[in-house]
């Protein structure tokens, strides 16, 4: 190298734009303690009469203020963006997801009942970074008085498979296995993942990127679905939903959809000025976040507006979707970032969920799967240095 090649390589680093990464990640981890502490308060508040529409308030009030507390400095002028990413749902025993309904809907006067399967799912962004997260509990459980049958089943089964879906989304590894995780998991309780339910890559102002997991995908959705790699740097929403059914599948019923997200790759001019209206009010409150209906000023308009946003794609639905009668769904969503220096969960593992509540007949016994979640999430430097030894074939660490 000449000495004016040695001088220009400095220059050349000097250009590179610094890392956000770090901050980033602080952003993100700030979002999921705010996250943290409003499904701890919601569970207080999960008892046996207690209205479903009041905990989706008190959850997306409790979301509002927790993200107004903090990030209040502007940055270059601007005011940080933050607030809900995903409004509080609270669906039970065989709802699958999505369920917050507005105080005009038939079904706004449903309460928590003793024993009811509540899946409970929420999320907050500073700046854009989500963290979102779902789980399960029962109404009324305790050591005393565990969950049993069915229900325990499907609960084990989903926290398992969430479980060992962490442990899966590794770098180099592909979204299939994740898919295939799941299922054996799941197979265990004698349970299903319910069809065709994604798991997304996340980014700024995005929970539904590109790169995408399937659970249980139908014969159609398995030879289009696009194979993805796990890369250092992704960060992802995983979402993991699991039925006592045979076969997993779902379906609309009665409940009216009150989620909505606006499709930010979807460019339409809409022609009716109500639509245009409410368009505008979507994008100023939400962004690029879901949003339910009950944030807009005029419902009515707001269904009608919507309505041709819907029809064109500019705004899509989040739906309301149920497992037959009698059946259960038990659900976990977390949060987690691939860092240089491995796996690390964004989001807090479950409040709820302990093996003491939640007792089963069957239980895991496929040494693979076992092997799987004794790991560590991420490597210690101590179980890196054991594992080498173990390959050269060292004596000691037999």
């Amino acid at each position: 190298m000449s000495d004016e090649e040695k001088q220009a390589a400095p220059a050349v680093e000097a250009a590179k734009p610094p890392s956000t990464a770090e901050a980033d990640v602080t952003k993100y981890k700030t979002a999921a303690d705010i996250v943290h502490n409003v499904i701890k308060k919601l569970i207080e508040l999960s008892v046996e009469g207690a209205k479903i529409l009041d905990l989706c308030i008190e959850g997306d009030k409790l979301l509002e203020q927790g993200t107004a507390a903090v990030y209040n400095k502007a940055v270059k002028g601007a005011k940080v963006a933050k607030g809900i990413a995903f409004p509080t749902c609270i669906s039970i025993n065989n709802a699958v997801a999505h369920f917050s309904p507005l105080a005009s809907d038939p079904q706004s006067e449903q309460v928590l009942a003793k024993d009811d399967v509540v899946k409970i799912h929420l999320g907050a962004h500073i700046d854009g970074f989500a963290a979102i997260s779902a789980e399960t509990i029962v109404v009324g459980a305790s050591p005393e008085n565990p969950v049993t049958g069915r229900k325990a089943d499907v609960i084990k089964a989903a926290w398992h498979a969430a479980e060992l879906a962490m442990r899966t989304v590794k770098v180099g590894n592909k979204n299939w296995a994740v898919t295939e995780a799941v299922a054996r998991a799941a197979a265990v309780w004698d349970c299903k993942p319910v069809e065709g339910m994604l798991s997304c890559e996340q980014k700024k102002d995005v929970i539904d990127g590109t790169k995408r997991i399937i659970l249980n995908p139908s014969e159609q959705q398995k030879r289009d679905f696009e194979a993805a790699t796990f890369a250092e740097g992704d960060v992802w929403g995983i979402d993991v939903l699991i039925s006592t059914t045979e076969d997993g599948k779902a379906r609309i019923e009665e409940s009216r959809t009150t989620l909505y997200q606006r499709d930010s790759t979807v460019t339409y001019q809409l022609k009716m000025k109500t639509s245009r209206a409410v368009f505008s009010e979507v994008q100023k409150k939400a962004g690029a976040f879901p949003f339910n209906v009950r944030v807009l000023e005029d419902e009515k308009r707001a269904r009608m507006g919507l309505q041709e946003a819907v029809q064109h794609s500019l705004v899509k639905p989040y739906e309301v979707i149920y497992t037959p009668a009698n059946t259960f769904v038990a659900a976990f969503h977390f949060t987690m970032a691939l860092l240089p220096a491995g796996p690390s969960l964004i989001t807090h593992p479950p409040v709820w969920y302990k093996p003491e509540l939640v007792k089963t007949d069957k239980e895991l016994e496929d040494e693979e799967l076992k092997a799987i979640l004794a790991r560590n999430l991420r490597e210690t430097k101590k179980s890196k240095k054991k594992k080498a030894k173990a390959e050269e074939g060292d004596p000691k660490e037999e």
